[in-house]
């Protein structure tokens, strides 16, 4: 079936109240382990509905933020998601103190009943109001962005759609687009400001009405970090930033030296040879039907996944007016179908999607064979493992995209995924600050990114722009808005990533696939660490794992002669 008739129908809120609590009840009462088992195997159905209407609903406000249907859809969901939750929190309730425990962890993994505990302590009737225009505020923020018209060389774009020009071989042209940008957020800039205060004060209010001392300590429990604590992450950072800050700032010279420049200034950052970056050739169409190719290649199962993305339409890849910002990977329970969203743009990060985010669906088509919602997929840090791995798995056919700049876009890729660790612990590190002193006032918040950028960024040049020296590049980071402490994630499982990189590419280790299609079919039965142990990789929080990464990567980009690009 077509992604285009899966049928959207809003969950009659009130009557699925009645039925929920009624098997809530009759669980609590239940009079054996088959009939507990079977109720749970009801009310488990009846969630997986409830998510899939979510869920499309999501995508499709998501592909045209314009369409009045799916915005009027928006505010039921702002309302009604956190009373689901109320529904969801009172049923797993009652699963934990059952004492047919035995007989529900045959359907029921492990991970369900710690993911329950966190859910517990993370949820309030209480806090339902704070729930809720926590929604409404992520969705004015999210409409803000989507909705953006910028002028520019007598054409009206998007965000999305200004990309390419930041890379632009035409400093002038680099430096115009970036002021553009930065324009639009500046003009905005107390909408930001008056969103982002509205959200650290709900979220602050709503972990105290929980019990907890602040947003961060809520929002570890929140995030399901069953293997590690703040303080971890607190030294983790500090590696980074010893280990990893250094090696940017030689990668930084050298990309100042291959463009001619004596130093980088902000809107030279994207440009990373004088005859421009590495860009896909092909339409989009052409590019998915490589794609398909290139995972035909790869694997059996690989292959099989691609073609049921393709042939039901689960690829909605191109930028255009209306559409949100950004790119991500969804799933649709009830159609077991994964789902991909893009703003395909003409530039390598095109390329980017069809591996990055195709390394989610890949893993949540192969755990398919989990029947509940909430496990079948991993925690973020662990699910982020699948899909940048997933980048460096599908080195060996990056020339059906780049051709000739293939070295290119590797040196690139491999490169950028050094570059990016310093700025995702800086918006970790910013979040940790912000949800620590919920009474800062925006100003003081700009100075608290300015502060931090100069300590894992001291690359970027600003003093061109007096909006981003002032503390203003954080706004169009969506994270910080809407998945308060997703971040740090993408820089743990980078680290990981890097380590099958390092085995599929330079030690040719054929147990390294089979390590990755063990993991993506493992879902979310398994924590963080557990999965990174069954991969057969090294946990970023061991003492020496992130040099030992770095080292390899180092000695693969010193050896390339990057003035021959």
């Amino acid at each position: 079936m077509s992604f285009k008739d899966y049928q959207y129908k809003r969950p009659d809120y009130e009557a699925l109240k009645i039925q929920l609590t009624a098997l809530t009840e009759k669980l609590a009462g239940a009079a054996s382990g088959e009939e507990a088992l079977a109720i749970v195997r009801e009310i488990t159905a009846i969630n997986s509905s409830i998510e899939s209407q979510m869920t499309l609903w999501s995508i499709r406000h998501s592909i045209d933020m314009k369409d009045e249907f799916y915005n009027e859809e928006t505010k039921f969901w702002n309302e009604h998601s956190p009373l689901f939750d109320e529904l969801t929190t009172n049923y797993y309730r009652v699963v934990l103190a059952s004492s047919y425990r035995q007989e529900l962890s045959t359907f029921l993994p492990e991970t369900f009943f710690m993911l329950s505990e966190n859910k517990l302590s993370t949820f309030s009737s209480q806090a339902i109001p704070l729930f809720q225009k926590e929604n409404e505020l992520v969705d004015r923020y999210n409409n803000l962005m989507a909705t953006a018209q910028l002028d520019f060389h007598g054409q009206t774009y998007n965000l999305s759609q200004m990309g390419p020009f930041s890379q632009s071989i035409d400093r002038a042209i680099r430096k115009e687009a970036s002021e553009t940008v930065t324009a639009f957020f500046e003009k905005h800039e107390a909408a930001f400001d008056d969103i982002y205060d509205g959200l650290v004060k709900v979220r602050h209010e709503i972990a105290t009405t929980l019990g907890f001392k602040d947003y961060v300590e809520f929002g570890y429990k929140m995030m399901n970090r069953f293997d590690y604590n703040r303080d971890m992450v607190a030294t983790y950072r500090e590696e980074i930033l010893k280990h990893v800050v250094p090696i940017v700032t030689e990668l930084r010279e050298r990309q100042a030296k291959r463009i001619g420049l004596e130093r980088l200034k902000y809107y030279d950052l994207n440009l990373e040879y004088l005859d421009g970056n590495a860009k896909p050739q092909g339409s989009p169409k052409h590019l998915v039907s490589q794609a398909q190719a290139m995972y035909h290649d790869l694997s059996p199962e690989t292959g099989e996944f691609f073609d049921y993305m393709v042939e039901n339409d689960l690829l909605d890849l191109v930028a255009k007016d209306g559409k949100d910002t950004g790119g991500y990977c969804t799933y649709i329970a009830d159609h077991k179908s994964p789902f991909i969203f893009a703003n395909f743009n003409g530039t390598s990060a095109d390329i980017d999607v069809l591996t990055h985010e195709a390394g989610h669906a890949f893993q949540v088509y192969n755990s398919r064979w989990i029947e509940t919602p909430e496990v079948i997929w991993p925690t973020y840090e662990t699910c982020e493992i699948h899909s940048m791995s997933m980048e460096f798995m599908t080195w060996p056919w990056m020339e059906l995209f780049f051709k000739e700049a293939t070295n290119k876009y590797k040196f690139s890729h491999l490169s950028g995924a050094l570059l990016f660790l310093p700025y995702g612990v800086l918006v970790d590190h910013f979040q940790h600050d912000i949800y620590e002193n919920p009474e800062m006032t925006p100003e003081e918040r700009k100075a608290t990114w300015k502060r931090l950028a100069d300590l894992y960024l001291p690359d970027r040049d600003y003093s061109d722009s007096d909006f981003l020296m002032r503390g203003g590049f954080w706004y169009r980071q969506g994270h910080i808005f809407a998945s308060p402490f997703y971040y740090i994630d993408y820089t743990l499982a980078q680290v990981c990533a890097l380590q099958f990189w390092k085995r599929t590419q330079v030690d040719h280790d054929e147990r390294a696939w089979e390590d990755y299609l063990h993991i993506c079919q493992m879902g979310g039965t398994a924590s963080f660490l557990q999965v990174v142990k069954a991969a057969g990789i090294t946990s970023p929080f061991q003492e020496g794992a992130l040099a030992e990464t770095l080292a390899e990567t180092k000695k693969w980009l010193d050896a390339v002669d990057d003035s021959q690009f």
